[in-house]
């Protein structure tokens, strides 16, 4: 093996930061996706209206609070 070669502690560690930033990536993407459909219901200007960004603020914030309460429930069933 040469010395370039990665360990397997380095390469579980690598696909674990790979598999958390794919989970990132899908929560966020899905965010956006539900919270547009939910809060912008005309066409959107050079920006958002006050009420769109209050009901998006809000959309997001429960949203990523309903994130940690199922990450937590996972964690606690294993």
């Amino acid at each position: 093996m040469d010395g370039s070669a990665l360990n397997s502690a380095e390469l579980q560690r690598l696909i674990s930061q790979e598999k958390e930033r794919a989970m990132v990536n899908e929560m966020v993407a899905k965010l956006t996706s539900a919270c547009w459909d939910k809060c912008i219901t005309g066409t959107p200007g050079s920006k958002f209206s006050s009420s769109e960004s209050t009901c998006l603020a809000n959309c997001a914030q429960r949203y990523m609070d309903m994130s940690i309460i199922i990450m937590k429930r996972f964690q606690s069933m294993q």
